[in-house]
């Protein structure tokens, strides 16, 4: 394998997530030569599925007149944006003395960085010690696992006790280092943490199988939401304001101080992400405990009954089958949702699916591919480095008040919108991307919450679906489809991102994004069922350059609600689009970026269909 090989295996979909691509839905051979596995039989309509794709799919264009036009654009149009943003980011620009306290020494010679997000610096600063904690993770489970088969063996491969065997030296592996880990993160914070998880394993331990089981669990982790953010983690000079003597003294200062030490004193911060874990076990419990009391097969019986092989369940099967009831106990309840290299920011998975991995090793995960994802990884981290040392719009956005706008043209003040939108989606692609690195190490393989880059998101759905993709899948399977799915499509779209926006953060701003979006999502839900091919006459030609119309649409509302929600807020954006707009030549330069977006769109649309020549249908 060449080196052009190699560069061009880290950037495919494989490497990235081996679940989108059509060699991961393999079926996996039966246990009776008569009886097909739940894999198999997925396998089989995978197949299909992946023909029917490819039939599906358009000739390709990449050759065409039309596309050769298209590259002239991006060919000019591209370089032309970088140097736009790297102007305004120039010493020599009027308005630099006003954000240029925000910028820090860079380790690019004659360069400083733009490390003024905090979100993102608290990552960064700590990258060496990130790293250097996830080789310590990856030694020490290597050296725990060589001591405890000292002391129990492992069975045999086929034997009925492997499964059990490696659940329990998984867990007890996991639970000490999280102990320690939380320790070092948090200090005594822990105890809150504690005993916030213990209340909630109690609602599943004493209501199973009752209504009072999703209602409680969903009543009390809100209400901890709001908690977390109301008494800031619960500080006693807020609870308990009586043993405050004088500002900054007194018996409440003192007990804070003892308790908020360790490396990450806000536990509150990073604990919106455990919220999910806690609700996705009790509701796993809940809904196990109901199929045995209503007197189906004994959860997790259903595979033998089947004679399915565990090892190459797909991963929907490992969703949706529940664990044998005893699985739902509390140590395996405390790791997992406390486990490592998920605790911080995820990505999400739920209980059912952890215990399965922790029980059986994911076929999809494998040396080579591991490593090719690390690389990929650091290659995302070397970009961002290059942009924060040449492109300072993050501080320049976090300025706008303090800035003369008169001093940016048009095309600059887009450029400030457009980049800042990609550093939001670098700034949380690259510590999910680390965290799941992380989780792969350890043979635990969760879905990647990034596929597509920022300036390939043709469609409002279809961008949520990629854009923190496992807690998309979250919301769909504890929220959508329980309280009744495309039933009333708005209507509980409307309450998944509310709930979404309250889990960012209780603030009006991140409340303001997740209505956007659903507000946003609702014009190409009704263009979808208004303008179709059949009414086109059946044109294809036509209709692709309508709905790119369309998409041009979508991606300035979509980049509007993430500037609102994750950048510059309502005011900023207003000051933004009056800057752009607020001219001949603003109008001139809009209208052109619209066309700009619609070449854009034409390519997004076509790397779909080129995918779907291969039999992959993201849908996103």
């Amino acid at each position: 394998m060449g080196p052009l090989s190699t560069l061009r295996n880290i950037f495919t979909l494989d490497t990235l997530d081996p679940r989108l691509t059509a060699k991961t839905r393999s079926s996996s051979p039966p246990k009776n030569r008569n009886v097909p596995s739940l894999s198999a039989q997925n396998g089989e309509s995978s197949s299909a599925q992946t023909r029917r794709t490819k039939e599906e799919a358009s000739p390709s264009m990449w050759n065409t007149p039309e596309f050769y036009i298209y590259y002239v654009i991006f060919v000019i149009a591209v370089p032309i944006m970088f140097k736009v943003a790297h102007d305004v980011s120039k010493e020599s620009h009027p308005n630099y003395e006003k954000y240029s306290h925000l910028l820090t020494s860079g380790w690019i010679p004659g360069r400083r960085v733009d490390n003024s997000d905090a979100q993102y610096a608290s990552f960064r600063n700590h990258i060496p010690i990130l790293f250097g904690v996830l080789a310590l993770h990856f030694v020490l489970r290597r050296v725990f696992n060589f001591v405890f088969t000292l002391i129990s063996p492992t069975p045999p491969a086929n034997s009925s006790y492997r499964a059990a065997h490696n659940l329990t030296r998984r867990k007890i592996f996991d639970i000490i280092f999280a102990l320690i880990f939380l320790f070092a993160l948090h200090s005594l914070s822990l105890i809150k943490i504690f005993v916030i998880i213990l209340i909630n394993f109690s609602i599943s331990y004493f209501h199973p199988s009752s209504i009072w089981n999703p209602i409680l669990t969903w009543a009390f982790n809100i209400g901890i939401l709001f908690a977390n953010e109301y008494f800031q983690g619960y500080r006693f000079s807020k609870l308990l304001p009586f043993l405050i003597a004088g500002e900054g003294q007194g018996v409440g200062y003192a007990m804070d101080h003892f308790m908020n030490g360790g490396l990450l004193r806000r536990w509150e911060i990073s604990f919106n992400i455990t919220v999910l874990r806690l609700i996705s076990y009790n509701l796993d419990h809940y809904w196990a405990a109901c199929r045995l009391e209503e007197g189906d097969d004994e959860p997790g019986s259903v595979l033998e009954k089947k004679h399915a092989d565990p090892a190459h369940m797909s991963e929907r099967d490992r969703i949706d089958t529940p664990a044998p009831i005893q699985d739902y106990s509390l140590l395996n309840y405390i790791s997992y949702v406390l486990y490592t290299p998920l605790y911080l920011a995820g990505p999400i998975i739920t209980f059912n699916d952890f215990l399965h991995q922790q029980k059986h090793s994911t076929p999809t995960i494998s040396a080579r591919r591991t490593i090719l994802y690390a690389i990929r990884l650091l290659a995302s981290l070397l970009t961002m480095e290059l942009i924060l040392h040449y492109i300072y719009v993050v501080a320049i956005s976090k300025s706008l008040s303090r800035l003369t706008l008169s001093y940016y043209t048009p095309a600059q003040l887009a450029m400030i919108g457009y980049f800042n939108l990609h550093i939001i989606w670098l700034k949380l692609m690259i510590p999910w991307r680390f965290f799941r690195l992380w989780s792969l190490t350890d043979s635990i393989d969760p879905v990647e919450n990034m596929l597509r880059c920022m300036s390939n998101n043709p469609s409002a759905l279809a961008f949520w679906r990629a854009w923190h993709r496992s807690f998309n899948r979250w919301t769909v399977r504890y929220i959508y489809i329980p309280i009744g799915g495309a039933k009333r499509p708005i209507v509980n779209m409307l309450a998944v991102f509310t709930f979404v926006a309250l889990w960012h953060d209780i603030s009006l701003r991140l409340l303001t994004w997740g209505w956007l979006i659903v507000l946003f999502v609702a014009p190409e839900m009704i263009a979808k069922k208004v303008v179709t091919l059949r009414r086109l006459g059946g044109n294809k030609t036509l209709f692709r350059h309508v709905a790119a119309v369309g998409a041009v649409g979508n991606v300035l509302m979509m980049m509007a609600a993430n500037l609102v929600g994750f950048a510059i807020g309502l005011d900023g954006l207003k000051e933004l689009v009056a800057g752009v707009v607020g001219s001949f030549n603003g109008v001139v330069f809009f209208a052109m970026a619209c066309c700009a977006l619609f070449v854009g769109v034409q390519i997004m649309y076509e790397i779909r269909e080129d995918e779907k020549r291969k039999g992959i249908n993201l849908r996103c």
